[in-house]
């Protein structure tokens, strides 16, 4: 394996990056006072492609395997959390079911609007009484002709607020447990009997909005059916693996951008005389963090990389997805620190970070689920 991503995966994660710290960055109060992303940010992420990374070329899309669409999360990471929440909640979990399982016909009906942002995407599984416990989905699909009627709540559900399509979990055959579950393709806006709750009111992450979805007698088209039914709950646990990678990933670049902030501080701020950057305590925490981002980026290129050689990372992701997560809570705790007083102020970077990176360690597997998978795998 070659740890030197190729040139043009180098000068797209660079565009990214300046995008992210140059536009999105300019625009992160405004974010945080409306708890929403201003549209032309949208239009603007649809231009450089991001809403389409994991879309193949022929339906509009980069077609990105997973080393590159990870390297423009890292990039990513290094902006507005919120804003990347938004764009990775599209583009990985969002979006990679239908890629995978999609016949040709709803391929060609959806991928290219999603490709282009014109129609934001969402993932479903999470439910008030399914969360880490996601085998115990109840919300239910029952065939009906040619129609399948949902009854049910999925909630925390990323994007539902401005989806245009959600991949929604669903049982189809209540006796066959994880196995009859199947996988649906539903427009919230469009569709009879779908209605979305109230925004979530989070502790960070500003303008990655997430909200209930209520099905109520909700008949969608059997033309809608991802796959085969009974796929669903597999098909849906590898939609999850691959998006922790990304989840490492991002976390990687959020680590970065705290680093970044923290060596600067260091090097300006003075106390008793001398840059804080002097004293060994601070120089201390700058080597942790830096830590902290090497073997954190070398995980998640080494999964990335994985994936694409059709290899099963499901205990590599879980060790990704665990270790970035948790070593970005302990740098965005050293960034604070360093930063003192000023990384306390609501108009400092950090203080969002910190704020903004504690749901990484929670959402799409917690790390104590990431510990039970991995080993798991290990004692089988």
């Amino acid at each position: 394996m070659d740890f030197n991503l190729p040139g043009d995966l180098r000068d797209i994660q660079a565009t990214v990056r300046d995008f992210m710290l140059n536009v999105v960055e300019e625009r992160a109060h405004e974010i945080e006072e409306t708890n929403s992303v201003p549209p032309e940010l949208l239009r603007e992420a649809a231009e450089l492609g991001l809403f389409g990374l994991s879309i193949p070329e022929e339906y509009g899309g980069v077609g990105l395997g997973m080393l590159g669409r990870c390297a423009v999360y890292e990039a990513m990471g290094q902006g507005h959390m919120g804003f990347g929440g938004v764009i990775s909640a599209h583009a990985s979990i969002g979006t990679s079911g239908l890629v995978k399982l999609g016949n040709e016909e709803q391929k060609r009906r959806f991928l290219p609007r999603m490709a282009s942002g014109e129609c934001i995407a969402g993932f479903a599984i999470t439910e008030p009484s399914s969360g880490s416990d996601a085998a115990n989905i109840r919300t239910k699909a029952e065939k009906r002709g040619d129609v399948y009627v949902l009854n049910g709540t999925k909630h925390y559900i990323s994007n539902a607020p401005i989806a245009g399509l959600l991949t929604v979990i669903a049982i189809t055959d209540p006796a066959q447990g994880t196995r009859g579950m199947s996988a649906f393709l539903v427009e919230p806006q469009s569709t009879p009997g779908v209605s979305i709750g109230k925004i979530d009111e989070k502790m960070g992450q500003k303008g990655a909005l997430s909200a209930e979805v209520i099905f109520q007698d909700a008949e969608i088209p059997a033309a809608n059916l991802l796959g085969p039914e009974g796929l669903g709950y597999r098909e849906a646990l590898g939609i999850l693996t691959n998006g922790r990678v990304g989840i490492a990933a991002r976390s990687t670049g959020a680590m970065q951008r705290l680093l970044d902030l923290s060596v600067d501080h260091a090097k300006t701020r003075e106390q008793f005389g001398q840059p804080i950057a002097a004293f060994q305590a601070v120089q201390f925490m700058l080597a942790e963090m830096e830590i902290a981002v090497q073997t954190s980026r070398v995980l998640w290129q080494k999964v990335a990389w994985m994936v694409d050689q059709g290899q099963d990372v499901r205990r590599m992701a879980s060790v990704a997805k665990y270790h970035a997560t948790e070593m970005l809570s302990q740098v965005a705790d050293k960034a604070v620190q360093v930063a003192g007083g000023m990384g306390y102020m609501k108009d400092s970077p950090v203080e969002r970070y910190y704020r903004d990176q504690r749901l990484l360690r929670i959402y799409e597997g917690t790390s104590e689920i990431q510990k039970v998978i991995i080993a798991g795998s290990l004692l089988r």
